[in-house]
């Protein structure tokens, strides 16, 4: 545990729910642990009774990537830890792979077909999820993936063909969506059993991410948006070029820090912690050195995005961790030019390259 870490009261110390059990965090909530098969080796997902329309049962919050050690998890979930009681409903926090992958299958009732309930997203979630499960849309590979990497200084032909090739990776991971869904949005109070949470929406990380706060009980479902060992990655797509979605998650952050100081956070990944607005202090301060980073790099000389990497992230990068690594430096160099204090400018080999204004 690093310096930071020991900053945070992590309330369960090091227990971990089995692959394919669960773990009660309060009373009626229950924590899963689903392996994914890249450097973040895990999602947290959660369970919660419930009761709609006098129907006894349970509500999915998350589902992990579609792949087969998943669904297997899922069905001994489904077996062995529903008391008998049928899903009644999956809100999907956010579009990314790790959280809708399997909505559409747990919507259908897994490989037995047990209930057919609906998706509870946002809008912007469930249209970005649509986009990009049609091919389009993500940094993830692709050729708009690979043109707008390549403006941004990602020249070695091998990393450029490789993003080519990836062109299926979000339609593998999301292999269907729901045709269907219930809109979720921003201050909207969803009772889930005795529980009454309110939506709390987050952008920069995703186009309008729902996190789920229930303040009787000091209970915050926080997705992506706050996490309590990495940062939350905050990237520029290629379908919004000049976007700005550092600025969107600074702000968007400030909507935790009137909570509790005691809530007691229920993150994606990682592990539950309480100290939120002590993260959220760490985060910020994350993201100002590393603007400080920015501002004085492309003061020495003008810099591309791909000229940042290397000075955000120290460590020897995959491709799939370089699409992560190369949106967020462009994050930061967006969030500056379009505050003024840096100016962009397209050189004669065709790349972007920012310099103080």
């Amino acid at each position: 545990m690093n310096a930071l870490e020991h900053q945070l009261d992590y309330v369960f110390a090091d227990e971990l729910p089995e692959p394919g059990g669960v773990k009660e965090v309060a009373p009626g909530v229950y924590w899963l642990r689903m392996p994914l098969p890249f450097a973040l080796d895990h999602i947290n997902l959660w369970l919660l009774r419930d009761e709609i329309d006098g129907v006894q049962g349970w509500t999915v919050i998350d589902c992990g990537i579609a792949n087969e050690s998943i669904r297997a998890n899922w069905e001994r979930v489904f077996d062995t830890a529903l008391d008998g009681l049928p899903v009644l409903r999956v809100i999907v926090t956010h579009c990314h792979p790790d959280h809708l992958g399997l909505a559409d299958w747990i919507c259908e009732g897994g490989d037995k077909r047990r209930w057919n309930v609906r998706l509870w997203i946002s809008l912007g979630e469930y249209a970005m999820g649509r986009v990009m499960a049609a091919g389009d849309g993500s940094n993830a590979g692709g050729e708009r993936a690979a043109a707008h990497f390549a403006a941004h200084g990602m020249t070695d032909e091998a990393s450029l063909d490789a993003l080519k090739k990836r062109d299926s990776y979000y339609p593998t991971l999301v292999p269907s969506m729901p045709r269907e869904f219930r809109r979720i949005r921003d201050g909207e109070r969803v009772r889930i059993g005795a529980r009454e949470w309110e939506v709390v929406s987050g952008y920069g990380h995703s186009p309008e991410h729902s996190a789920l706060y229930c303040a009787s009980d000091k209970l915050l479902i926080s997705g992506d948006m706050v996490l309590p060992r990495i940062s939350t990655n905050v990237s520029v797509f290629a379908i919004e070029p000049e976007g700005n979605p550092l600025a969107l998650y600074l702000e968007s952050l400030g909507r935790y820090e009137t909570m509790p100081a005691d809530v007691l956070a229920l993150p994606s990944h990682g592990k539950p912690f309480r100290g939120v607005q002590t993260r959220i202090g760490q985060l910020r301060e994350h993201h100002r050195a590393r603007l400080a980073e920015v501002r004085e790099a492309c003061a020495e000389k003008p810099c591309s995005a791909a000229d940042i990497v290397p000075i955000m992230f120290k460590r020897k990068l995959d491709i799939h961790q370089m699409t992560f690594a190369l949106g967020e430096a462009l994050a930061h160099l967006n969030l500056l030019w379009l505050d003024g204090t840096l100016k962009r400018q397209t050189g004669d080999d065709g790349v972007i390259r920012f310099a103080p204004a």
